[in-house]
């Protein structure tokens, strides 16, 4: 279930499986159908989802996209006796509500940000004066990965509540999480769980600002790369044991247990790793870096999680590093232009491959149908190697209307030529 560069990724890695023996995509985009069978399909319609499942005798449900998880989608096929992979949506509240995921951690003593749940506006400014700026305001619902501000004056955090609470997120702003600014280094930690055993996946970082030097407003997400050596061995084994496990205990004994892939969004703080945010599904672009990373029958493993069978599996990546840089449509993140002309020949060399986002086929032309459009993929021994095959396939595309930022894994560039960088998010 999907359209974008995630589903692309996953629906490539999934072709892969020797157990899979059909592969349908609901609605897919033109690259995605090289790998699947497209179906036209709606998502909210649940009891349509449930009879093409019947019809068809699928084995196995992927949800993409965090909005039909959130809907309760995964709940009306487990209801239906249909394996799905992804959580229910009670489960699904750790990233359709980060409210409900900072009152999660407070009860599990999970380390996170101080926080403040707000309701109105009133109480969102008086809340204002138990922080220092900056001030970091979280619409809590779902906003496209947009519903984040940070405010570095009382004047602009107060202006961005009005906004908030004045509809600009839509219902996702009818409540808004008021946060301690966290100082650090963001990375990505990814597990799959059952809602009991619990298999770590792998590491990513991505960069979410439009603009080259992390400048500009926030996206979904410009670029990333996989692993993250910032990341350390034992920073992810005290991420398992302080963050990761103690949310899923929590979530089973509470009742809501959690089927699916868990996506923690880290500060790497003086103090150590603090949770910023959960996410229900893969990251969008850190599936496509992960994917080109995987080793692992991911049939099997999402299989593994769907039937409550995960313990005693492991997931098998390769050494290599993989870097996405995304192709968005001019425009992005604001009003992309949709339309333009996009060729691909001869682009995808040995280590590049090109996910398709927001494509479309018009007259038999492949053209720009969102705003990511592009997410082109590569791998090398490291950061720098893998940048360089992902950029030289950047500029073998023909894409007039599209751009996209110049240095993805710059601060992890710099590192592995010697050089200091600020680590400051």
């Amino acid at each position: 279930m999907g359209s974008g560069g995630r589903e692309h990724a996953l629906a490539w890695s999934l072709a892969q499986s020797p157990s899979l023996t059909k592969l349908y995509a609901a609605p897919g985009n033109p690259g995605i159908a090289e790998e699947a069978e497209c179906v036209a399909l709606d998502v909210t319609d649940h009891g349509a989802v449930i009879a093409f499942c019947a019809d068809k005798a699928i084995g196995l449900v992927v949800v993409g996209p965090e909005a039909p998880l959130v809907d309760g989608l995964s709940d009306s096929l487990r209801a239906a006796g249909v394996p799905v992979f992804g959580p229910s949506q009670a489960a699904a509240q750790l990233e359709g509500s980060k409210g409900f995921t900072k009152d999660l951690c407070a009860r599990a003593g999970i380390p996170t940000a101080g926080y403040v749940r707000t309701s109105s506006l009133e109480e969102a400014r008086a809340a204002l004066a138990r922080f220092a700026a900056p001030y970091v305001l979280k619409a809590d619902g779902l906003a496209a990965g947009k519903g984040v501000v940070i405010a570095e004056t009382l004047a602009d955090a107060e202006e961005t509540l009005a906004d908030m609470f004045g509809g600009a997120f839509g219902g996702a702003g009818a409540q808004v999480v008021i946060e301690e600014f966290m100082a650090g280094e963001e990375a990505s930690f990814f597990a799959l769980t059952d809602g009991t055993a619990i298999v770590p996946f792998g590491s990513a970082q991505d960069h979410k600002r439009v603009g080259d030097g992390d400048t500009g407003p926030n996206t979904g997400g410009m670029g990333a790369y996989s692993p993250a050596p910032v990341l350390t061995a034992e920073l992810q084994a005290r991420v398992m044991a302080e963050i990761i496990e103690p949310t899923v205990r929590t979530m089973r004994e509470e009742g809501n247990p959690y089927q699916g892939v868990l996506f923690a969004g880290l500060m790497l703080t003086a103090d150590g790793p603090k949770l910023i945010e959960y996410n229900a599904r893969f990251g969008d672009p850190e599936c496509q870096v992960l994917m080109m990373r995987l080793q692992s029958d991911l049939v099997a493993l999402m299989l593994a999680c769907a039937k409550g069978e995960l313990a005693g599996t492991e997931v098998s990546l390769r050494d290599a590093t993989a870097l996405t840089v995304v192709m968005a449509a001019k425009g992005y993140p604001g009003t992309p232009e949709k339309g333009g002309a996009i060729a691909l020949d001869n682009v995808e060399s040995e280590g590049a491959k090109v996910f398709h986002a927001g494509t479309a086929l018009k007259d038999g032309m492949l053209v720009a149908n969102g705003g990511r459009v592009l997410a082109v993929t590569a791998t090398g021994a490291n950061v720098t190697e893998a940048q360089a095959k992902a950029y030289a396939a950047v500029d073998a595309i023909d894409f007039a209307s599209g751009f996209c930022r110049r240095d993805i894994g710059w601060r992890e560039v710099a590192r592995e030529r010697g050089g200091a960088t600020d680590t400051s998010a």
